[in-house]
């Protein structure tokens, strides 16, 4: 996960809607089932569908209130801590 894309991703919803990220998961998961795709792509799609979660949880927070910079670095700082366990 990379910080800039979840942080321009989450200005993405607060401009537009949720939905739109959401349908893209959705089609971007379907792709995933291709016979023909190869490892690398998947791992883009793959990589590109965590930071789009990211987003949408980042959201969530800013949404129950949390500011923006402080939902943004909770969420690193979980997403970090998982990957060290």
């Amino acid at each position: 996960m990379k910080l800039p894309v979840i942080k321009h991703l989450t200005q993405f919803i607060e401009d537009n809607d949720e939905d739109f990220v959401i349908e893209t998961i959705e089609t971007l998961e379907a792709l995933t089932e291709v016979p023909s795709i190869k490892d690398e792509e998947l791992d883009v799609i793959g990589e590109l569908i965590s930071n789009m979660y990211g987003a949408i949880e980042v959201n969530k927070m800013i949404k129950d209130g949390t500011p923006k910079k402080e939902a943004l670095n909770s969420f690193m700082s979980r997403v970090l801590g998982a990957i060290d366990k």
